[in-house]
């Protein structure tokens, strides 16, 4: 078997590449050799403080604000997500919201984009009507079923 030599230096520069650029996991090939370095997954950043009005749109709400007590049942006219992944309310960064409280939608337009496994799935509206509530934040972690917003 063939002695393996493990280069500390090169691990220590491919781990400050990791700060550097915000990456989680980085891997490195020369022939039959490969080193990977990754770090295990933090926990998701707090939301950014908004201004009044927008921290009112997309404030988060606790689970009794949603539904109740758990059991109970979801509101009327929740919309929920269809899988797991990352929400994001406008379509890149810096960019104003898709909706807000209070908006009007139609069938079909698009009120979030949940990313799951690097692809970017754009959540349409059920029906028509006006948005009553947002219970996600932009880049907040949602399970399926969980209610995204309301729409009377």
């Amino acid at each position: 078997m063939a002695q393996f030599t493990i280069d500390s230096d090169l691990i220590r520069r491919l781990a400050e590449l990791l700060d550097e650029t915000g990456l989680n996991e980085i891997e490195l090939g020369d022939g039959a050799r490969r080193v990977r370095v990754a770090r295990a997954p933090a926990a998701p950043p707090p939301p950014p403080a908004a201004s009044a009005n927008a921290g009112a749109q997309t404030a988060p709400a606790t689970p009794a604000a949603v539904g109740g007590p758990e059991g109970e049942a979801e509101p009327p006219g929740a919309v929920t997500s269809p899988m797991v992944g990352t929400v994001y309310v406008a379509p890149e960064p810096g960019a104003p919201p898709f909706v807000g409280v209070g908006d009007l939608v139609e069938e079909g337009q698009t009120m979030f984009i949940i990313e799951a496994m690097k692809v970017m799935n754009p959540i349409r509206s059920p029906r028509a009507g006006r948005i009553s509530r947002i219970l996600v934040a932009n880049g907040d972690p949602v399970e399926f079923g969980e209610v995204l917003l309301v729409i009377e």
